[in-house]
């Protein structure tokens, strides 16, 4: 049984819609075998292995910034980085008016804009190059954050209802916009490399989130965000990230992160649901990043769900490949259309990412 009950203790930020965004241009898993195999093949690199290694993630096919042919291209750090600025920029727009209209909001109603990526920098930042294209306030907040990589998703959900709790009237977006594939290291033959580029896709995704305070607007609210709890796992740095090179981001994936996952995440969980006096079966929605299949797999086992629990991640994972920071927000957006929530209903959001680190974001409807 649940402890004492804690539960919702002040009036919560509600998530209003969560708006999705895909690149126009998309390429099957077995199309990006063939190229890879024609461009690693002249490194005498076992391509036997390369699509092992690549049918192992489960991914059918994935969104990319740029047609495939015009990839060979891009033979600098500066090249792939101003393709990323100007695509990141463009879909973060798209993205970010779509959940606007779903919430029945316009650009001016926007206060606080929370900006995520891990794939590319630029200053100004994406949130401050949308202000002039989508009509935002001249007072407008920016908070742009680089670095979170695959958790990003679910601590910009956090940190934008930290501030709503503090600003109650006002309404914040977080944007997540990761183009993986412009980040792709051709010259590095490593096997964290190649399944990196089996396993990471393109896309955007936007949540409208707004203060317990703010005017309604037409559309209906969705769940509240109740808390959130961070978890830094010591001395695991070099499990997950990049190391910047001459030619850009080089990944870093260890092994250990499916292990990780196993290891801590029930303790982790548990004790965050603990605090709010809930236990696991307490939940009925779960919200997890599409980390691969080992990392999902880890989830379900660790945290003994049900069948079918975790199956809008795996779907999405079929579907559109692991999408870094927007991964778990595209799982809440389809969660929250196609799941028939009753009010009362618990949720738990959670995503892992470098630091190590993992993330976790409660959510009542």
């Amino acid at each position: 049984m649940p402890s004492t009950t804690r539960h919702d203790p002040a009036p919560s930020p509600s998530l209003s819609a969560v708006g999705r965004a895909l690149p126009p241009h998309y390429a099957s898993q077995e199309q990006l075998i063939a190229a890879l195999r024609d461009l690693w093949a002249t490194k005498h690199y076992n391509l036997e292995r390369l699509e092992d290694l690549h049918r192992n993630v489960q991914v059918g096919g994935r969104h990319l910034a740029l047609p495939l042919e015009e990839y060979p291209a891009l033979a600098t750090f500066q090249q792939r980085n101003d393709a990323w600025i100007r695509v990141a920029t463009e879909l973060s727009e798209k993205v970010a008016r779509e959940a606007l209209s779903r919430a029945g909001l316009t650009p001016k109603d926007v206060d606080h804009v929370f900006f995520v990526t891990v794939t590319g920098i630029a200053t100004p930042s994406v949130d401050a190059r949308l202000v002039n294209r989508m009509g935002l306030r001249e007072d407008v907040k920016r908070t742009p954050i680089f670095g979170l990589g695959c958790v990003a998703g679910a601590a910009g959900l956090a940190r934008a209802a930290d501030y709503l709790r503090a600003f109650p009237k006002q309404t914040a977006l977080l944007i997540a916009t990761e183009l993986c594939s412009l980040t792709l290291q051709r010259e590095d033959l490593s096997i964290p490399n190649i399944i990196a580029s089996g396993l990471f896709g393109d896309g955007a995704a936007c949540v409208v989130l707004r203060g317990a305070e703010a005017p309604v607007s037409g559309a209906s609210t969705g769940p509240r965000v109740v808390g959130s709890r961070s978890v830094f796992y010591p001395d695991t740095e070099r499990v997950m990230g990049w190391d910047v090179v001459d030619t850009g981001f080089k990944v870093v994936l260890s092994a250990k992160v499916p292990q990780l996952v196993k290891e801590h995440i029930r303790g982790n969980v548990e004790g965050f649901l603990a605090e709010h006096g809930l236990n696991r079966k307490d939940v009925k929605h779960w919200v997890a990043h599409t980390g691969g299949p080992k990392v999902l797999e880890g989830f379900e086992s660790a945290l003994e769900l049900e069948p079918g629990a975790l199956e809008r991640s795996w779907k999405s994972l079929r579907q559109v490949g692991n999408l870094s920071s927007a991964s778990v927000l595209f799982v809440l957006g389809e969660t929250l259309e196609e799941v028939d929530a009753k009010p009362g209903d618990w949720g738990v959001v959670m995503a892992m990412g470098p630091g190590f680190c993992a993330e976790m974001v409660l959510v009542r409807w």
